[in-house]
């Protein structure tokens, strides 16, 4: 853990004494555990899992995200795990054929594919080298406002309770702290469906996006000749939201029957496949109640057609172990709050309107498509450079 070492010899001291508790173990808490661990923060993690893992898929590290990793002092070992990205190519899912090719060659950071559960392997394995306390099957029932928390813990299988500065709730869309800090409106299910699953199967370096009528599935590379495959349906029957749900491989390749046979044999590979529902969560408008503050999708959870879940939750992290550095804890989560909602909520804008693009239908199709072979034309660069705001930022400056 040469990155980690180094990140070590460099820890700002300035929460130095401040005890941190982050409720959840996955990308978004570990990150935040080592971006509190390098500001000299006595931080411990709180996983409900009896391991830190995740399931099987994959994650698409963006040039935002991958600023912050190089921050932690982790970006380096990415290289090892992860594939870079060439390319974006938007697939005619009926016909096969590819509609343009826009080019990620150039992003700083690189674009980059890897499997979830390694790059928790290597934040986890980080946060040790940090010192930071990590506690798995330990599950947080509850939290006060002036930092204690009540927890359950599975090999005592017996309730415990402790006291921190701070606590960050980076649990997800089920998160217990987005109760106790801003219920809000209830998600309402989007009319959509995705799929998921890992293939075994060779492919270039590139994101390739299947779009059609009222659906669409993105396939990427993952190391150890993998694929992985996220793809979308608009239907009226409901589905339980969660990654974890099975469901048999026939129903996705009936859903894409239509589709291109290039699309269609990579589904016959399929072997095992979750599907969840998609809802629209609206972002919290309060994110902190007195030590209780919360992060990543607990705060803001946005659908998947943007590839930035995991990234704006890295985002997060950075931000908060940062304004907490610089100013009292008041107003340090105000600040937080201030730099980042913005942010989020015009990604979140961004990806609904993807959801959109990828399954239009008609003229609206032939439009779209036109347009897009234009782009790569005359505007290769155009693409991207639309999102400039979103990969070219960089919150650790």
């Amino acid at each position: 853990m040469s990155g980690a070492k180094r990140c070590i010899a460099t820890i700002d001291m300035s929460l130095r004494g401040t005890s941190v508790a982050i409720v959840g173990g996955g990308i978004g808490g570990l990150t935040a555990a080592l971006a509190f661990a390098k500001q000299g923060a006595s931080v411990c993690v709180y996983e409900q899992a009896p391991a830190f893992s995740e399931v099987g898929a994959g994650i698409q590290i963006t040039p935002n995200g991958g600023r912050v990793l190089a921050a932690l002092g982790v970006g380096d070992l990415i290289e090892f795990m992860s594939i870079k990205s060439h390319a974006v190519v938007p697939v005619d899912g009926l016909t096969g054929n590819p509609i343009a090719r826009f080019s990620l060659r150039d992003q700083v950071p690189p674009y980059r594919f890897v499997h979830r559960a390694k790059l928790i392997e290597l934040l986890a394995g980080a946060c040790d080298e940090r010192e930071v306390a990590l506690y798995t099957g330990r599950r947080v029932i509850s939290a006060r406002p002036d930092g204690h928390v009540t927890y359950q813990d599975a090999d005592r299988g017996m309730p415990g309770d402790i006291q921190h500065d701070l606590v960050v709730f980076a649990d997800g869309i089920h998160s217990i702290g987005r109760g106790l800090i801003d219920v809000g409106e209830a998600p309402a299910f989007t009319g959509q469906v995705a799929w998921r699953a890992l293939i075994k199967s060779d492919m270039i370096p590139e994101a390739r996006i299947w779009m059609g009528p009222g659906r669409h599935a993105v396939c990427y590379p993952l190391p150890g000749r993998l694929t992985n495959l996220v793809a979308v349906q608009e239907r009226d029957e409901w589905a339980e939201e969660g990654w974890s749900h099975p469901d048999d491989p026939a129903n996705l390749r009936a859903a894409f029957a239509d589709f291109a046979p290039g699309l269609r044999q990579l589904l016959e590979r399929v072997e095992e496949v979750n599907l969840w529902g998609l809802f629209r969560h609206p972002v919290a408008q309060d994110w902190s109640k007195g030590a209780l503050v919360m992060l990543g999708d607990a705060a803001h959870p946005t659908l998947p057609f943007l590839a930035q879940g995991a990234n704006l939750a890295m985002e997060d992290g950075y931000v908060l172990a940062r304004c907490l550095a610089r100013f009292d804890q008041k107003d340090g989560l105000a600040a937080y709050q201030k730099a980042r909602k913005p942010r989020v909520e015009r990604a979140i804008a961004a990806a609904n309107a993807n959801a959109r693009n990828y399954h239009l239908d008609g003229r609206k199709r032939q439009i779209a498509h036109w347009g897009l072979r234009k782009m790569a034309k005359h505007a290769p660069n155009a693409f991207i450079g639309r999102l400039s705001w979103l990969y070219g930022h960089d919150v650790t400056r």
